[in-house]
């Protein structure tokens, strides 16, 4: 199959600055042509330094936000979400966004401050917003974060992460988190289309860490995939720094290196598919 017929692929590496050695990883593949996006997480103590690094690469893969509300230190104070200056566990805030109990107030100013800062260092706003740990899609924030793409970031044609898949899909998710993920973006997904806020169509890279590889999985995970369909990825090195801050350490450096290497396209075009460059979506 030649290039022009294979379907373009958002390849989304996640977790831009959550270390040096991630951020680094990242670059590595932006600069080979091996990934199509990177989320960054503002909030970072090593952000500064990782944007730098990471500017020359704007125009060649998107640049988004990845909006960070669990498990690390926010950029201003939370009393309620954070009241010892870190952010709660991924459970505690889909609890708390279930039963109605988020302060959207915090969390909308937390929003606005990792803007900031990556308008600061970029002077420009984000591509896209998508979660860490998907936390963009809870009850609650999604409606803050699609309020941000419909307004402020409206006239630069900010896209968002849509993890929703339909039926047929679902039955082939690969765990029960990639299903519990995959449904709790359907309110995402609708809220989106009825505001028009550009987002994808299909979602991959969900699979049980440690168990499986990524080269394993990705046939299955591509299959049925949608209109316009993203391959989430956690590569890069891992270091020091991620340890101290983030449980998924060992599995990054084996998809850094598989996305490096020469049979991660290869396998992509024998499934029909190549890896999208410069922006995303068609205007």
């Amino acid at each position: 199959m030649s290039a022009p017929s294979l379907r373009p692929l958002i390849v989304c590496a996640d977790d831009y600055a959550i270390s040096p050695g991630v951020a680094r990883g990242i670059r590595e593949l932006a600069e080979a042509g091996r990934i199509s996006a990177t989320g960054a997480m503002t909030s970072m103590p090593h952000w500064p330094e990782a944007a730098a690094s990471l500017k020359p690469l704007a125009g060649r893969v998107a640049l988004g936000l990845h909006l960070t509300l669990t498990d690390q230190k926010p950029l201003g104070p939370m009393p309620k979400l954070a009241p010892e200056g870190c952010l709660p566990r991924i459970q505690s805030l889909a609890r708390a966004a279930q039963t109605g109990s988020l302060p959207k107030d915090e969390i909308a100013a937390e929003l606005a401050r990792q803007l900031d800062a990556f308008e600061s260092r970029f002077g420009r706003p984000p591509d896209f917003i998508d979660g860490h740990q998907h936390a963009h899609q809870l009850p609650g924030v999604r409606d803050l974060v699609l309020e941000a793409c419909a307004g402020r970031l409206a006239a630069h044609g900010a896209w968002v992460r849509d993890c929703w898949n339909g039926p047929l899909s679902l039955a082939r998710r690969l765990s029960l988190e990639g299903a519990t993920i995959a449904l709790l973006g359907l309110g995402l997904h609708r809220t989106a289309r009825r505001k028009n806020v550009l987002a994808n169509r299909g979602f991959a890279g969900i699979y049980p860490f440690g168990e499986k590889t990524l080269p394993s999985m990705l046939k299955r995970m591509l299959a049925g995939a949608g209109a316009r369909p993203m391959l989430m990825v956690h590569p890069g090195h891992p270091d020091a720094e991620l340890a101290a801050v983030d449980p998924w350490v060992g599995p990054r450096e084996g998809e850094w290196a598989y996305l490096i290497g020469d049979a991660f396209p290869r396998d992509l075009a024998a499934l029909g598919f190549r890896i999208a460059q410069g922006a995303p979506f068609p205007s």
